[in-house]
């Protein structure tokens, strides 16, 4: 039977998102808009095999998604299944699955049977799915969607889904793998400064990126004015006509770019190995001084899909059993 209960023992079993392939834009009529999503679609399914290359290397079974067999509802395109890890998770031996479309994941949720294991569908998917709940073994994280959020209503709601867990309220304003990695026992990688920290991993090394988004996406600044900083394709941060293409017909794809870092959306292999999209001294130097080696996939139109490492996959199987990090707690 399948079962995830600490994000950092070895990974044997992922699904890795998927993107629609450059004929798909055949309805985009202005040629240069159309061979910029030709080019990007290209893009984005050569660094998925990247990713999938870099996991098979570490014995990884890789799994992906179908593409949706209807694309064209109520008049919009539906997105493709490129962020599995914001609508899922398995939690011990437990999986559970929000997709609003089953129909491209049907074959992973079927392979998940297979292997004894339940399904939950459609059970509180803003608050349990992979992207919002760290998993420390017998202590889960859960985020905050907003930082007005009542944290006392949803630690009641998550004490009651999961009485047999540590469970705590990390106010991160959104999704948790945007703001923070638990990399190793003793080891956070994290954007801001969350004063629960020195509460929720006492002892732990934190290890900070002040301002890191902003200094990564600065020409995305310019762009948000036109659309409500949904999405970044650099060099076309003028362009009209990509920006009407993508607001009139594909603007329920995108997500809001500026919550999303990639520097902590990492994906873990295994305790010495972790996945990530570009290059940080900080961040690398921390995992170095732990005996961890970060592996550069790059994912270069990331700004577009608004989507780290970490969402873009979704782990379904990790050897171990539940371990207790925090055994002076009760």
């Amino acid at each position: 039977m399948f079962s995830v209960y600490q994000h950092w023992d070895p990974l044997e079993v992922c699904v890795v998102g998927r993107s629609y392939p450059p004929e798909f834009y055949s309805w985009i009529t202005v040629p240069h808009v159309r061979q910029l999503f030709e080019k990007i679609a290209i893009e984005t399914e050569e660094d998925y095999q990247n990713i999938i290359q870099k996991l098979r290397q570490f014995g990884v079974k890789v799994l992906r998604p179908d593409l949706p067999e209807n694309n064209f509802v109520n008049g919009r395109y539906v997105p493709p299944p490129m962020t599995p890890r914001d609508w899922s998770v398995m939690l011990g031996q437990q999986f559970y699955c929000g997709f609003s479309d089953l129909q491209p994941y049907q074959p992973i949720i079927d392979y998940v049977k297979s292997q004894g294991n339940s399904i939950r569908f459609n059970c509180h998917s803003d608050v349990i799915n992979g992207s919002m709940i760290t998993r420390l073994g017998k202590d889960l994280y859960f985020g905050t969607d907003s930082y007005q959020q009542d944290q006392i209503q949803l630690k009641q709601f998550v004490d009651g889904e999961f009485p047999h867990t540590r469970n705590h309220i990390i106010n991160t304003g959104g999704h948790t793998d945007g703001t923070f990695c638990a990399v190793c026992p003793g080891l956070l990688i994290s954007l801001y400064d969350v004063p629960t920290y020195s509460k929720t991993f006492p002892n732990w090394e934190v290890v900070y990126l002040p301002g890191q988004s902003y200094e990564q996406v600065k020409p995305f600044l310019s762009l948000k004015q036109h659309n409500s900083g949904k999405w970044w394709i650099p060099g076309f941060e003028y362009d009209q006509a990509v920006i009407d293409t993508v607001e009139t017909w594909l603007s329920h794809w995108t997500g809001y770019v500026e919550e999303t870092v990639f520097d902590v959306n990492m994906l873990i292999i295994d305790p010495k190995n972790v996945m990530v999209f570009n290059h940080n001294t900080q961040v690398f130097d921390a995992l170095h001084r732990y005996g961890i080696t970060a592996h550069v996939v790059p994912f270069r139109h990331r700004y577009f899909w608004d989507g780290g490492i970490h969402c873009c996959t979704t782990d379904l199987h990790r050897q171990g059993s539940m371990q207790d990090f925090f055994p002076e707690r009760t």
